[in-house]
């Protein structure tokens, strides 16, 4: 039992958005990670200050590897029966891509501010360079779903999480989704200060809270859904993540993460 749990430990950055392996997948960019790495520079207001160079050595090739497999059957065996293919998905703080390019949808779109999103382009992925509170104003149209994992922690204020909530509402179609993946303070414990750019703890309540705060209907809630971390000594992830997916008594157990659907409502 001990080893089937250090083989099902991920580790987060982003998460899996995070979500480290998933948690931490991404660069998670946005307003929590607007940086200005130079020592002698005011930090800006937004996230430490030191982003660039935090992600730059988060994670080891090998590590990497396993993240992109990860949430290659993530997106596959999970999140892809939430969106249709003719929809429009914005992944907000996108980080490296891990969830947006293994999405099949009509119309991809991100909203980070870290410049790695750029490279998306090339995949035909609208990119936007913008803070997560201000996607509106620079979004043509609205959106069918809206995603994010491992980013709300990064954000320096509950203030700014209910804002950015508040601008997912914005842009959503009446009816539109949102799905986030967000590291759970209450079974992560300590190990969630382990990331220095981690501000913001949040359960599945006070997660549930902020979005029903900002116009949400709560459709579903998975306490425990996946592992925490992406430094996983697991070699083959991504054929363990889809058998993991099929397998929901595992959550109980492993899981850290908790996943939530929420709609936007039609009336």
């Amino acid at each position: 039992m001990q080893s089937l749990r250090r083989i099902l430990s991920f580790d987060s950055v982003t998460a899996l958005r995070g979500c480290a392996t998933v948690e931490a997948p991404k660069g998670k960019a946005m307003s929590a990670r607007e940086n200005d790495d130079k020592p002698g520079k005011k930090k800006t207001s937004q996230g430490v200050g030191r982003e660039k160079a935090i992600y730059a050595k988060r994670f080891t090739e090998k590590e990497d590897k396993r993240r992109r497999r990860t949430w290659k059957a993530l997106c596959r065996h999970f999140f892809q029966k939430y969106i249709a293919p003719e929809d429009t998905v914005l992944d907000i703080g996108a980080g490296d891509g891990l969830f947006i390019r293994n999405i099949i949808a009509k119309r991809r779109i991100v909203a980070d501010l870290n410049p790695q999103v750029e490279s998306l382009r090339a995949e035909d992925i609208e990119v936007l360079n913008v803070p997560a509170a201000e996607i509106a104003e620079h979004l043509d149209g609205q959106v069918d779903v809206v995603f994010m994992s491992n980013f709300l922690e990064h954000l320096p204020s509950k203030i700014l999480v209910l804002d950015v909530l508040q601008e997912c509402f914005s842009v959503l179609k009446a009816g539109g989704k949102i799905l986030i993946l967000q590291p759970n303070i209450r079974y992560v414990g300590a190990a969630y200060w382990d990331y220095i750019d981690h501000h913001i703890a949040l359960t599945e309540h006070s997660l549930a809270e902020a979005l029903q705060t900002t116009g949400f209907q709560i459709k579903q809630i998975v306490p425990r859904f996946f592992p925490y971390t992406a430094k996983s000594r697991l070699g083959i992830l991504a054929p363990f993540t889809a058998l993991y997916l099929k397998l929901p008594i595992l959550w109980r157990f492993f899981g850290k993460q908790t996943f939530v659907l929420a709609e936007k409502p039609t009336g």
